[in-house]
């Protein structure tokens, strides 16, 4: 199984970041994310079931960066954690966002 697509947040342990809006996109060459008001651009190739990745992106307008990392667990969800450099550490948990389309 591949982590590449989109990944709904559900749920940041010890903060209240997974609103409707969080979420995680692995692609081939990259990705980006948005937690509540942080969002970024990950940089780096997303392949296999687990990732290391750099960051930059906004936190409440300001200018920040990181670093993360993502991991498939068996049970099909993603978890892993976006570091932000000088700051916190947010770990996430994630389910793959299905599409629907309207008839």
């Amino acid at each position: 199984m591949s982590m590449l697509g989109r990944w709904r947040v559900v749920e940041t342990p010890g903060w209240n970041m997974a609103g409707p809006g969080a979420y995680m996109l692995f692609g081939k060459e990259g990705g980006e994310f948005a937690f509540d008001c942080l969002t970024g651009s990950i940089h780096g190739a997303c392949h296999g079931t687990d990732v290391e990745f750099d960051w930059d992106g906004n936190d409440e307008s300001e200018e920040v960066s990181g670093h993360g990392w993502a991991e498939l667990q068996a049970d099909g969800s993603l978890e892993g954690e976006i570091c932000l450099d000088n700051g916190d550490d947010i770990p996430f948990i994630a389910h793959r966002q299905t599409s629907s389309t309207a008839c």
